[in-house]
């Protein structure tokens, strides 16, 4: 018992590690791993996790998305093999290790290491443990977000349906999500290939409904990594933001004191990948990795960076107009 409670407590100042313990129904955990090689002919993301509907029912699995072809797989595994750390991140699902330096894959049509370099875990302070700042010690949340790796460079091979794929070179990015189930509606952007001189590492946006005390507001969390510095908008720090969609196309915009983000996000064709819902792995909701992001940062009345955003994952699940703003 007192060795749950302290991993618990770790856990919630480690956003990588597993948060699960002692949680037997309607539970979700699971982490997302995009990787893209270096000349983005070849865009994965890797999800392994765990889902518990009930004592009785349930399973931990991996599920992979070809961001290129937009298809994707969902493999099973019994719960038993699903072994996280106490200590840190560091999960093995069957013969499969995912953790905070890099991922080894022994499936069928997926095998080999990829190691991760120079990562930029989203910075920690006693306030505000993660990217949902103070939200992050409520107990009740719905569901829980955190970014494990902003951006990381991409070193080793995999053997994928018989073609070796090298990835060194590549760029890597790593979140995280856990609770009962995903939002009853959200839009959800990120991007780490942008063009252009002082162009930023790392973007990523996220606007969802949040349950709250039987009534609900619009969350949303935004961080852009830039000059070397990560740029937080958010919920929870004065930010405002303005949102509107026109068939495929996004529009966002965040102002947090002399800083305007102004996003617009091209939707092209995704991919249908398994959501939770209670725990249990029976939603549905498709995802884009060959999207585009166009982004202008300006501080201060001066425009600090203005281009194009590749490779780039977004979402579009649910009522969304009641995001809208």
């Amino acid at each position: 018992m007192l060795s749950n409670l302290s991993t618990r407590w770790k856990s919630l100042w480690n956003h990588d590690m597993y948060h699960g313990w002692n949680k037997h129904n309607n539970y979700f955990e699971g982490w997302y791993f995009k990787i893209v090689s270096r000349d983005q002919k070849h865009a994965f993301a890797f999800i392994p996790g765990i889902s518990k509907e009930s004592t009785s029912n349930s399973h931990s699995f991996i599920q992979i998305m070809n961001g290129v072809e937009a298809s994707s797989q969902y493999i099973t595994f019994p719960a038993e093999e699903f072994k996280p750390s106490r200590t840190g991140f560091d999960t093995y699902l069957g013969s499969n290790r995912f953790h905070s330096d890099g991922m080894e894959l022994a499936l069928d049509g997926f095998a080999g290491v990829i190691s991760f370099e120079n990562t930029h875990p989203w910075p920690t302070r006693w306030i505000a443990p993660g990217i949902m700042g103070w939200y992050s010690f409520m107990p009740f949340m719905q569901c829980y977000h955190g970014v494990v790796s902003t951006h990381h460079d991409l070193k080793g091979v995999l053997t994928i349906k018989g073609e070796d794929v090298d990835f060194t070179g590549g760029i890597g990015y790593i979140e995280k999500d856990w609770g009962t189930s995903f939002p009853k509606t959200w839009i959800w952007m990120q991007s780490n290939h942008f063009a252009g001189e002082q162009a930023p590492d790392y973007f990523m946006a996220s606007i969802a409904h949040i349950p709250w005390l039987g009534t609900h507001f619009i969350g949303f969390l935004c961080g852009l990594y830039i000059d070397g510095e990560l740029q937080i908008f958010t919920t929870y720090n004065r930010t405002t933001y303005e949102a509107k969609v026109e068939g495929n196309d996004i529009y966002l915009v965040f102002k947090r004191q002399d800083m305007i983000l102004h996003v617009h996000a091209h939707k092209k064709k995704g991919a249908e990948l398994i959501s939770p819902i209670e725990g249990s792995m029976t939603g549905k909701l498709e995802e884009s990795l060959q999207s585009e992001i166009e982004i202008r940062f300006e501080k201060a009345g001066h425009i600090v960076y203005e281009g194009l955003g590749t490779s780039s994952g977004l979402e579009v699940a649910g009522p969304y107009e009641e995001l809208l703003a």
